[in-house]
């Protein structure tokens, strides 16, 4: 808006386009919650006060009226929808904004793919905020799509969508000052760079924030956010589907640092969008954990926009971005009404207009040379050999390092499932290199079956848990066939299925239908013997070599800790 126009509508020259009248105003800059009538007009908040004429006036009988909500860091693919159906559901529980690190597409299709979410989000009652991905491949211990260098990330630096740079997970290269991690941190200099450093502690977690990044999303303990709060990180509360992190680190927020504290969900599946919500569910939490609601709202708004550098977002005031959420309290955070640059954009858990479709991308399936032979693990003569073993922590993406007696038959290491003892692989999928890594799992139950999915963070190859080598094979198939996807298999069939043909990420469908087919594969999961709620997403994180302690890649059995490939089998 011209300047002297805001200041002439400031002022009551004029009517405005919009005035809310008869709510509380949920004021995250003074920290109080007050009477209010918000005067909009072109998108922007031009007033507080009473008195405005408007051409339109909304009575909010009461309720409460607060800034837009905004996720601080979401890989949105992980919801395993389109941007648009993603809006479609988020947008009425009243988030207007998200900041997002697409580095997962960004491992399959490369700038191609940041591309795609960025031109996928036009037009949308929704701000989507973007974080470069730094780290595509995440190491050098797997194959991902792509390669992006910092020559790669400067044709996208100076887009109006991109904020900084995201989650910097290879920190072992950035304390060792390793040059191309070094370009990439002088091509955003000054702007925000996301950590991404679990258990990083010391003179070691000291180098890395001086290096530049200035947010953790991976603490587990409060201890841990407490020494990266001290060394001058933002802690990032996450609660998402995978790792539940929020009421952990709760005690270490007090009123002197809770400016420093964002709630984001990092990757939460389509049940936990549609059953428990968005940051509107991270409120609930919080003010349930004893958190004052000013400040829970304070930590999804303006504790966000502040870091970003966006001056016009996250309050409600004068020559802000008329980004706002009416609540009928601030216990259950139900959003009644949610406004977009001033229009009513969702009432009553409805969008008032239905997305478009959004862009498309094409397929990114190239498996060559796989078959049940290829994960068959060589032990000699032996009746059982000692092996390291994946051990799943429940509802963490951490896991341990474990060490276990597997059976041996016709010289082949095998699964023991009656022992809880599983074989895992990954399936290279990008560049029909024919690499299959393969290993042992504990701690999914299974008892028949074999579970496979191509959502493997970080570089997204088919990842499979099962019993036999046959049903792993008959599964890896299916993926393929499907062009992406999530199956559940025994005795050769398929017993479920989700179809994920962008990227073999994502879905068109709504999230409704997403949600259905997951939960239907999750059933046949428990029907399999699984004991995890949702298993596909615990073996995502099964291939991330950059989160402790022993992942598997396309290139084998990776112990994090010393950040290279291990034997299977132990030695006698």
């Amino acid at each position: 808006m011209e300047l002297t126009r805001m200041i002439k509508l400031a002022r009551g020259g004029e009517k405005v386009d919009l005035l809310i009248t008869n709510c509380i105003l949920v004021d995250v800059l003074s920290g109080r919650a007050h009477p209010a009538e918000v005067a909009v007009a072109d998108g922007m908040v031009v007033g507080i006060d009473s008195g405005y004429e408007a051409e339109r006036t909304i009575d909010l009988g009461g309720r409460y009226l607060a800034p837009g909500l905004i996720d601080a860091h979401v890989h949105l693919e992980s919801s395993m929808v389109t941007v648009p159906q993603f809006a479609r559901a988020v947008v009425p529980r009243g988030t207007t904004a998200v900041v997002t690190d697409c580095h997962e597409i960004a491992n399959v299709h490369g700038l191609d793919g940041i591309r795609y979410m960025i031109d996928s989000a036009g037009g949308l009652p929704l701000d989507v905020w973007v974080m470069l991905p730094p780290c595509v491949p995440a190491t050098p211990l797997e194959n991902a799509g792509a390669v992006l260098g910092a020559a790669d990330l400067a044709k996208l630096a100076d887009h109006p969508r991109v904020r900084g740079m995201g989650e910097l997970m290879n920190f072992p290269g950035t304390i060792a000052g390793a040059p191309d991690v070094m370009e990439k941190l002088a091509l955003f200099a000054g702007r925000p760079v996301e950590g991404h450093a679990p258990g990083l502690s010391g003179k070691d977690l000291a180098a890395y924030v001086a290096a530049g990044p200035d947010s953790e999303h991976e603490c587990v303990s409060a201890a841990e956010a407490e020494e990266k709060l001290q060394k001058g990180m933002r802690i990032f509360m996450r609660e998402g589907t995978g790792a539940r992190n929020l009421l952990d680190l709760l005690p270490v927020m007090n009123a002197n640092n809770s400016a420093r504290c964002c709630l984001c969900t990092d990757d939460r599946h389509p049940a936990d969008l549609l059953e428990r919500g968005h940051i509107d569910s991270l409120l609930r939490m919080a003010v349930g954990a004893g958190v004052s609601p000013l400040t829970a709202v304070q930590m999804a708004t303006i504790s966000i926009t502040g870091r970003l550098g966006l001056r016009d977002r996250g309050a409600v005031a004068p020559g802000y971005r008329a980004d706002m959420v009416a609540f009928d309290d601030l216990e259950g955070f139900n959003a009644a009404m949610v406004f977009k640059d001033g229009r009513l954009v969702a009432s009553d858990g409805r969008l008032a207009e239905e997305p478009g479709e959004g862009p498309e991308i094409p397929g990114s399936f190239d498996v060559k040379g796989f078959g049940a032979d290829r994960l068959r693990i060589a032990a000699g003569g032996a009746d059982a050999v000692s092996a390291r073993v994946i051990g799943v922590v429940p509802e963490q993406i951490v896991t341990r390092a474990l060490s276990a007696r597997v059976p041996v038959r016709d010289g082949e290491a095998v699964a023991d499932p009656g022992s809880d003892l599983l074989k895992i692989a990954v399936v290279e999928r990008h560049k029909g290199t024919g690499n299959v890594g393969v290993g042992f799992v504990s701690g999914f139950g299974l008892k028949k079956g074999a579970l496979a999915s191509s959502v493997a963070h970080d570089s997204h190859n088919i990842v499979v848990v099962g019993c036999s080598d046959a049903d792993m094979a008959a599964a890896v198939e299916r993926v393929v066939a499907l062009g992406g996807g999530q199956v559940a298999v025994s005795a050769g069939s398929t017993l479920a299925e989700v179809a994920l043909p962008i990227a073999g990420l994502m879905s068109p469908m709504p999230l409704g239908e997403v949600a259905s087919a997951v939960e239907s594969l999750n059933r046949a999961a428990t029907g399999l013997g699984c004991v995890l709620s949702d298993p596909c997403m615990t073996m995502s994180f099964l291939a991330l070599p950059v989160i402790p302690e022993l992942k598997v890649t396309d290139l084998g059995l990776v112990d994090v800790g010393r950040f290279e490939v291990v034997p299977v089998l132990e030695q006698a």
